[in-house]
């Protein structure tokens, strides 16, 4: 069941954005995909108008632009903007990290673990992704901060438009599984400075992953 399904009652803008923003979150809506209204509505089964709508509050998070003789496309991230964005990304769940040292609780630590174990059962597949996605949001909620939380969910909302999950990188997906476990250490021993540098690790090595998938991105568009 969708998160729709469950809110029947949702206005069909905010619904037709949170479908949208889930495509994107997949990478079913790569960087630079044209947005035609008509295209849209037909295939998420509703009115231009309510199309309209969801553009218009993906344009207002920054995650669509309007360009000339294209219109509406899924922004695409330049070399400097993915840099920037790794570094506040690897500042924030770093400051995460050390404070659910202190703060969490034995029942979050085992929930992380839980996760963490799924993870690796799950391989490389799609279910991955979101799985990773959950370890880290509970880990920031675990920090319990509510500042926090809003920046980095910003951040993360930014962070979409960069397409598919690295985890589909062959082999990141085991190492990442490894990171967090390094991460669940350093936080059951309570040891923040520890779970702060292992968090920062684990960021920085999922960094280098998207640079080196970006560059070959670069390259393959170069050629063709």
């Amino acid at each position: 069941m969708t998160q729709d399904d469950a809110n029947p009652d949702l206005p069909q803008g905010q619904s037709a954005y949170r479908r949208l923003l889930d495509e994107i979150r997949r990478g079913d809506l790569m960087p630079g995909a044209r947005l035609r209204e008509t295209e849209l509505a037909a295939r998420l089964r509703t009115s231009r108008t309510p199309v309209r709508e969801a553009m218009r509050m993906l344009e207002a998070d920054g995650l669509v632009v309007h360009l000339p003789r294209q219109g509406a496309t899924v922004r695409l991230l330049d070399y400097s903007e993915v840099m920037e964005l790794y570094e506040m990304r690897a500042v924030l769940e770093s400051t995460a990290a050390r404070l659910a040292a202190r703060s969490a609780s034995d029942l979050e630590l085992a929930e992380l673990a839980a996760i963490n174990a799924d993870l690796a059962a799950a391989g490389e597949t799609r279910v991955a992704y979101d799985l990773n996605r959950q370890f880290h949001l509970t880990l920031l909620d675990a920090a319990k901060n509510r500042f926090l939380v809003k920046s980095t969910q910003a951040l993360q909302k930014t962070l979409m438009i960069l397409g598919p999950s690295t985890l589909t990188e062959p082999g990141r997906a085991r190492a990442a599984v490894e990171e967090h476990d390094r991460v669940l250490v350093a936080l059951r021993r309570r040891d923040a400075v520890c779970a702060e540098t292992e968090m920062r690790s684990h960021i920085e090595a999922a960094h280098r992953v998207r640079l080196r998938t970006l560059r070959d991105r670069d390259r393959l568009t170069d050629e063709a």
